[in-house]
């Protein structure tokens, strides 16, 4: 594999794109704009190709393509043009291919490399159910599609503990560990990697960043969308798979994580399993899911499903920084707004000075809104103006659009892939972080809590409401 190339953001070499799944709503929502996007900025090789494939035919390769021109106009509207879009198109087919049978896709795939030359990248994309990920694995490996080719896996990575393992152990048997790329979209976002910036290259943070100043942590990532036409990945997955063994523990990593040598793959990941093996088992007593009312009257959903469709949890990272500091984690469908947001609370002062003790719902918070384009608020008491020392809360805000003026962010997927063009596995995951993830979750996993109803449009259910004690959610106080 060459070397990543960090002089120029297009990779040097020539890419072969295979992407799994290619007609569902991942590659039509986020993988074909993405790559629109950034052939339009001139971020892919001149040689590329990229070959859709799954278990069933879209019709030829121009009608394949009349259906994704619709969807990157549609979601790509503010870049498209059509010239941009036909010199895009033409490098795209398809080829039906399933874990039985992937010999035609092979023999494409194979055309395709012998047609860039010796320097070609291959990029294997699974977004695939995970109950047929591992079959698909051994496919590649079977039909010589994974030779010399890199791997991108879509999460979630398995269902528990044991099947991980096993879809582990099923990859390391075709693909070394060097170039698999473990897709978490959270991480390539602009503001999660602001967060590493924030913390690691200003002084008045990193001091302040450990329980003697920080009294909690709250990772919220609550939405008012419903299901949106994914009912059957939910009823088989679960909002507690689906969001907490993944984005939301990986943003409690980046958050949690020791200062690493340098800012790359291999130490990022270092850092973050020592905060995951600090990780305390999730107790089902501090879990709270929840089921919005009406959720089982929906179209492709159970009558009897017990499926959480809301989660938040109070978890524990125990070790010297962050002993006794509650991490609370939430998120849901069909609530009162959608959000994402990181919120530090630090402690009260010791002594109150101006009158009264400060309000615990009205504490010192630094919030990180984790949204394409990032927007970091220090939340602070001052004096309120007048004849009065009184005080009030008051804002520091950095918006990095308004700052950064004319930069242009890339989309989370489209940092991702470009990435992994490029074989940067900073912003991956690893396996061993996946496997201890799903050690933590295990609890919860074999003894589930039952889910408690909540009203469309609320919070959630009242337990929840009470998980994190007086100062409740900030972004509900927002």
């Amino acid at each position: 594999m060459t070397p990543a190339d960090h002089t120029s953001p297009a990779p040097a070499d020539p890419q072969v794109l295979v992407i799994f799944g290619a007609t569902g709503d991942l590659a039509r929502r986020n993988l074909f704009p993405g790559l629109f996007r950034l052939h339009k900025a001139g971020m892919l090789p001149d040689d590329f190709h990229v070959i859709g494939s799954g278990r069933h035919s879209p019709g030829t390769d121009a009608e394949f393509r009349d259906r994704l021109g619709a969807s990157v106009r549609e979601f790509a509207a503010d870049v498209f043009d059509q010239r941009a879009w036909d010199s895009f198109a033409p490098h795209i087919t398809f080829v039906v291919s399933s874990a039985d049978d992937g010999d035609d896709l092979a023999a494409a795939v194979r055309r395709a490399r012998d047609a860039a030359g010796e320097r070609c990248r291959t990029l294997l994309y699974l977004s695939v159910p995970p109950a047929t990920a591992e079959a698909m694995v051994r496919m590649l490996g079977a039909t010589g599609i994974a030779d010399d080719a890199s791997l991108i896996m879509e999460k979630p990575f398995g269902r528990d503990l044991a099947s991980a393992c096993s879809l582990d152990a099923a990859i390391a048997g075709i693909v070394p560990e060097k170039r698999v790329f473990r897709i978490d979209h959270f991480l390539g976002k602009e503001a999660v990697q602001n967060l590493l910036a924030l913390r690691f290259a200003n002084g008045v943070f990193e001091p302040v960043w450990n329980r003697d100043h920080v009294a909690y942590v709250q990772i919220d990532v609550p939405e008012d969308l419903g299901l949106e036409g994914r009912a059957g990945f939910l009823e088989s997955t679960g909002t507690f798979r689906d969001m907490v063994t993944t984005h939301l523990c990986q943003i409690l990593g980046f958050v949690a994580l020791e200062p690493p040598a340098r800012i790359a793959a291999d130490e990022l990941r270092d850092e973050k399993l020592k905060v995951y093996r600090a990780l305390r088992p999730f107790d089902p007593a501090e879990t709270v899911f929840g089921q919005y009312e009406g959720y089982r009257a929906e179209d492709g959903v159970a009558d009897d499903s017990d499926v959480e469709t809301f989660v938040a949890v109070r978890a524990w990272v125990d070790n010297w920084r962050w002993q006794g500091v509650p991490f609370l984690l939430r998120t849901g469908k069909n609530m009162a707004r959608s959000a994402r947001v990181v919120t530090i609370g630090f402690h009260n002062p010791p002594h109150a000075l101006f009158g009264d003790a400060p309000r615990p719902e009205c504490p010192d918070e630094l919030t990180l809104e984790l949204d394409d384009e990032p927007v970091v608020t220090l939340h602070v008491r001052a004096k309120r103006p007048g004849p009065e020392l009184t005080l009030g809360r008051g804002t520091f805000t950095f918006r990095a659009d308004e700052t950064f003026g004319g930069a242009e962010p890339l989309e989370a997927y489209e940092k991702l892939l470009l990435d992994a063009m490029r074989g940067d596995q900073t912003l991956f995951t690893g396996a061993a972080e996946i496997e201890r993830l799903w050690e933590v979750c295990d609890p919860v996993l074999r003894h589930r809590p039952d889910p408690l109803p909540y009203a469309r449009g609320s919070w959630g259910p009242d337990a929840a409401l009470r998980l994190p004690g007086g100062r409740g959610w900030a972004v509900q106080d927002a």
